[in-house]
Parts: structure tokens; sequence; C-alpha cells
């Protein structure tokens, strides 16, 4: 197979696409080049039709530090399991993906992203997608592709600026990815420094423009170098089972679908279910394969009846599973200090979701650690989300985090990072954990609001509370509704997951998943505007519980004190091999002490004197004397030109015999003897530091 190179400006930098020359084995493979960041993207599928009940898409984002030309740091010198910035950069490009394949299909799909190098100002999230979109458009598998993306941000001057470069990034009031077709738009995620609904929807127009420029182009080498699609058997339920179904359980579905507590309807749907399969004939002499398989199409089957209920009650009789409105939110509940010992904590309820957030501080050298391929070496905010299987009333796994209690705690800290105060203002490491206790829809807000509250509760000093809701919708060609505080059936059975938290003021972060394949301006439009009312109305709770931030710590928080040194005292104070600042804390009560590069000291401890005993042991060192400050301090040394004063540790000044007095002075031990304590006033210090004195008052002995 010959290479073949395709080119294209793309927002004034060219996009190179390479095939035929790497991974040929592959059902379809591309190279992508994007200014200097260049992945190799692949798309296999199986031609075994998989035995599951959906569609099994694997999206595998490999981050490879020789990409930034880093070595893995710790023992092992090489990747493990995915980093949070490949798990959550996966996250985003299965979300836009997997909406655009039928739910039917069952034969399995693997997407390898091999990132070879990363240029910071070509974000590789956006050249993955396209390349995932492009491998899956040129190779055999069926796909209603393609698909891309845009990163996008506003400057301080509310300008929107497409595919910014790392500086124009982090110096943007938002960031912002959007994903669709030609059609439409299919998935968003965004952080913004509480950037107005007005401001967000035209950013999300203005990528809409440039992934039909992309789209565009892939359609003109899919053109040129595409596969004919392979057939597959799409999974179909046989007429003889819907039949059944239909016949002796759809009324009592339709019945248990309407039942308004979550436990006794999932319950309920759950008899049922059981029922149809004790009861349904299947025949003695057929494998365990086509036994199997007719349990996996009565069970679809009866979920199409409960599906097809709730839709019909929301999209034509505009009813809920609960009898809510459209637009209304569930009961809420806040409270504050649940917790003994932690630093804060509070509990948020809104209907059956439950979340406990706890909030620990800690010293600046407490911070994460981050050895990856983005600039990001490390963080002092974090914010994780734990979701246990009792929280759904369930058994199941409890192990390390998974990629969706990643994707959630990772969005609930895109919004909290908004309103923490930076570090010069409060310099602790923060770190929430938001532990789900009851889960029916949208936790990933509700922890938000919990953390939220557990900040103020904890005494940090956030500049608005930030709070979150879940909007939902279900579509029926030109027919469609939009759901205010989705609970979990709601999103199961719905459309659309549209996540909006923000302030007052504006939107701090954004996530919309749809499983239809895409949505235009007006239900955009319609969904932010629906949500920012919803946001004030959890708002008056969050404030009706704590109106601000506290003014003190917890007494269990550790206390701080920050200063400075002079640049040039920072060896001193930190001593060779660390020993000066080894001996300081130990003689301070093991407290803790961060020195930054430009002189700011941060002592922590959860005492005060303990840091003001490290404080003054610190100026002892690094406090320069001022001249004409008057001091006090017992004479160490005499000779016959004056007598040395010790002015603090490891400072010493000397008194010239002819500033011992306003006479003349014969002999220094005249006037005074070793040991005596003496008042002096600083004279001098030169540019060696050598510091001159007076003698101002020999102080009784005690």
């Amino acid at each position: 197979m010959a290479k073949q190179v395709f080119k294209k400006i793309i927002n004034n930098r060219q996009l190179i696409v390479e095939h035929g020359q790497l991974a040929k084995q592959a059902s379809g493979a591309v190279l992508i080049r994007y200014g200097e960041t260049v992945v190799l993207v692949t798309a296999t599928v199986s031609n075994k039709v998989s035995e599951t009940d959906f569609f099994p898409l694997t999206v595998i984002f490999q981050e490879k530090l020789y990409s930034v030309g880093k070595i893995p740091g710790g023992f092992l010198k090489r990747e493990g399991k995915p980093l949070e910035y490949g798990t959550l950069s996966a996250r985003v490009i299965d979300r836009a993906l997997r909406p655009l394949f039928s739910e039917n299909f069952r034969n399995e799909v693997q997407i390898i992203i091999n990132v070879l190098a990363v240029d910071n100002d070509s974000d590789v999230r956006i050249v993955s997608l396209f390349g995932a979109s492009l491998a899956l458009g040129i190779s055999k598998i069926p796909f209603a592709g393609p698909v891309a993306g845009a990163l996008l941000t506003v400057d301080q001057k509310q300008n929107i600026i497409v595919n910014p470069t790392l500086e124009q990034l982090n110096t943007g009031q938002m960031e912002l990815i959007v994903t669709g077709t030609t059609d439409a738009i299919n998935m968003v995620e965004a952080g913004a420094k509480e950037v107005s609904e007005a401001t967000m929807l035209e950013a999300i127009l203005r990528g809409h423009k440039v992934i039909v420029e992309l789209v565009a182009f892939q359609n003109e080498i899919i053109a040129k170098v595409g596969q004919p699609k392979m057939d597959v058997t799409l999974f179909t339920v046989r007429s003889e089972i819907i039949a059944y179904v239909n016949e002796h359980y759809a009324t009592k579905l339709i019945a248990a679908a309407q039942i308004k507590e979550k436990v006794l309807r999932y319950e309920a749907i759950q008899g049922l279910t059981e029922q149809a399969l004790e009861h349904y004939p299947i025949a003695n002499d057929i494998t365990e394969k086509d036994r199997q398989r007719i349990i996996l199409e009565l069970k679809t089957a009866l979920y199409d009846v409960v599906r097809q209920e709730v839709r019909r009650q929301i999209l034509i009789d505009k009813t809920r599973l609960d009898n809510r409105r459209l637009d209304e939110i569930r009961p809420l509940t806040s409270e504050i200090d649940i917790l003994p010992v932690v630093h804060g904590s509070a509990l948020f309820t809104r209907g059956e979701t439950q979340v406990l957030s706890v909030v620990t501080l800690g010293a600046l050298g407490e911070n994460q650690i981050i050895d990856g391929i983005t600039d990001e070496d490390g963080k002092r905010f974090m914010h994780h989300y734990n979701f246990p299987p009792f929280s759904v009333g369930e058994t199941g796994r409890m192990g390390p985090p998974s990629r969706r209690e990643i994707g959630h705690g990772a969005l609930g800290e895109k919004a909290l990072l908004q309103i923490i105060p930076s570090e010069k203002v409060f310099p602790y490491t923060i770190r929430i954990v938001s532990e789900v206790l009851e889960s029916n829809g949208s936790t990933s807000q509700a922890s938000i609001c919990a953390a939220t509250l557990a900040l103020m509760a904890a005494g940090v000093p956030i500049t608005a509370p930030v709070v979150g809701i879940a909007m939902g919708l279900v579509k029926e060609d030109d027919n469609y509704t939009i759901l205010t505080d989705i609970q979990g059936m709601e999103d199961h059975l719905g459309d659309m997951d549209f996540k909006v938290a923000g302030t007052a003021q504006g939107i701090c972060a954004l996530q919309m998943d749809i499983k239809i394949a895409g949505i235009n301006e007006t239900i955009l439009q319609e969904a932010l505007l629906a949500a920012k009312k919803a946001r004030l109305q959890i708002l008056d709770n969050v404030l009706a519980t704590i109106v601000a931030p506290r003014t003190q710590l917890a007494p269990t928080a550790p206390k701080m004190k920050t200063f400075m040194i002079p640049v040039d005292k920072i060896r001193e104070v930190i001593g060779p091999g660390g020993k000066m600042i080894t001996a300081i804390i130990e003689k301070a009560d093991d407290v803790k002490i961060d020195i930054e590069d430009d002189g700011q000291v941060t002592i922590y401890h959860k005492d005060y004197p303990a840091i003001e005993k490290a404080y003054e042991l610190i100026k002892a060192i690094a406090m320069p004397v001022e001249i004409g400050a008057e001091m006090t301090g017992p004479i160490v040394k005499i000779e016959k030109f004056g007598a040395f004063v010790n002015l603090k540790e490891n400072v010493d000044g000397l008194i010239h015999i002819s500033k011992l007095a306003e006479k003349r002075v014969e002999k220094t031990e005249d006037i005074v003897q070793l040991n005596d304590l003496v008042k002096v006033k600083v004279l001098e210090v030169d540019s060696k530091g050598k510091i001159k004195l007076q003698l101002l008052e020999v102080l009784p002995k005690k």
C-alpha cells in the first residue's frame, strides 16, 4: 500500500494526514500531524458478535512520556496505567464517537491512540478525535461519522479564540471542547471563569463552524482511501418475543414505571423481569448459547416497554416519573459540620441523591505531583469522587477509581477550581473527597454543591459559591422536551445529560453527552437558560445554610504564617544538606515549612506558638538587621578595640571602643563585661554584612 499524504490549513496551522505506511493490518490507521503534535490512531473491529446488551466500544489513549522528552519518574521507568489526563482524554473521544454507532451494533470496536509527539499549542485531544473519526471513516467499520472537535477560549476582552495557544488558554476565561458532525453538536466539555450563557453559546456555535470544515476534510480523504463497510448483523428481538412481552407484561411494566420512589420502581420492574424469564417457554433441546440469546432478547423487549412508556409520558403527556413539573427541582437539604476532627464537611441531598464532601487542608508541599504529557507538573487543589455500589442499593466491585469516578471528580474539580483562592491569598493544598451515599441522578453536580458547602465550613475564602444541575432531553424527530434535575431513569432512558455548574454570575463548568446524533442551537439555548434558573434556586438553599466562608479554620486544621525573606538568604535557612531547616523543624515541634523561589516562606502547624518559634528562628537567620534599629543581646567577646554583641542566632555586631560612651574609654572592660546584657543601636551594615553598633545601656542582671 503506497503512502498517501493529505494537507489542509486549519486555523493558520497545517493539518497533515498520512495513510498507507503505518499499522497497515489495522482496519483503519492514520498518522495525524498538527503543528508539532503527532498521533497514530488505529481502529479495529472484531468479526465476532458480542453477547453483551450494549455496543462494546473501547477508546485507549496512550500517553507516552517520550512525546514530551521525559523519562517516567519513580522506580519503574516505563508507563503504567493511564494517568488522569489520559483517562479524561479517552472519555472525551469516546463520548464524541459513541452516539454515531447503532446501539444494536454488537461487534467490539477498539480505538487506540498512540501519542507520539506533543506540541502544547496544538491540543492533542482535538488531533486525536480527528484521527479516531478518520480511522473509523476509512475502515470497514460501520460508523455514521465523520465527527470532529474544536478547542476554544475567551480572552479578557471577551473575544472568542479558536484553537488557542497554550499561553492563550492559560490566560483565557475558559477551556471549551466542542464536538459534532456537519449537522449538529454532540458533545461539550468546558471549564470557565463565570462565563455568561450567551458567551458560552456563541463559543459553542463558533466551534461548530470549525467542526464543519474538519468534517469536510475527512470526507475528502474517505472518498479517496475509504474501504467498503463490512456486512453486520444488528441485534434484533424476534417478533414472537415482542408479542409475548406485550401480551403478558406490558400493562404491568407500564404501571411499575409510574411508581414514584426509585427503589420500589426498580424492584417492581426487576420482579416482572424475573417472572418473564422464569415463565417464557424455552425449548430444552437448544444450545446454551441459543438459550442466553433468548434471555437477552427477552430482557431487551421488557426494557423497551419501560423505555417507550417513560419517553411517551415525558414527550406527549409532559409528565415525569415522580409527577414533578418539567422545570422542577427535587427537595433540597444542606447541612454542614457533619463530622468532627476533619477540617470541613457538608452533606447535600437532592431528592434521592445524596453526597457527603470532606475538605482537608495541607501544606503547599503536599500538592499532587504530575508526571504526564501536559505542561502541568503539579496541582494544589484536588476533588476526588467516590461512587460505591451501596449508593444504588447493590453489591459490586470496590477497588481503584473507575473511569466514571475519575471523570465525575474531574468535572467537579473543573467547576470548583474557578472559585478557589490563589496560593498567595490562601497558601494551602486543598483536597476534597465527595462520597456518594445515595444516587438517583446527577451525583456529579450534587458533589459540587456539597463541596462548596464544605469549603465554606472549612473557612476556605472562596470567591463565590458554585452549584450544579443536570438537564435532560427526550427527542423524537422535531418534538422534544427539556427536563430540569433529571433522575436516574430519565437519564438512562433519555437522549441527553447536560450538566451545568456555576455561580450567580456565570458558568464554571459544563458537560453535555447525548445518545442521538446531535442537537441544535435552539435546544442548547433553552437548556442553558433553564439550567441557570435552577442553579439560582440551589444557590438560595446553599446560602441559607452558610452565607459566607468562615473567618477561622477548624481547630484541627493546620494554621499558617507567611512572610518574605531575601532570596539570597534561602540557602542559609535551608543549610548544607538541609541541616538548618531540619533543626528548625525539630526545635519548633515538627512544623511544616515551605520556601518558594521568590523568598516566600509559609510555616504550618496546628498550634500558633510552634509557628512563632519557627518564625523567630528563621528570622534570626534570614532577616537583615536594619540601620537605626534598637536591639538587645549579650556581650559574647571582649577585644581591645571594642566588644561583640550577639544580636540573633549566628549574627554578631561590634561596639567599637569609641562607641561605648560619650567620653574617652581606656579599656573595654571599664564599661562592659563578658555576658553583660546590653541595649544597642545599629549604626551601619556594610557590603560584607559586618554590623557596627553603639551602646545605649547596660541592662541590670536578673
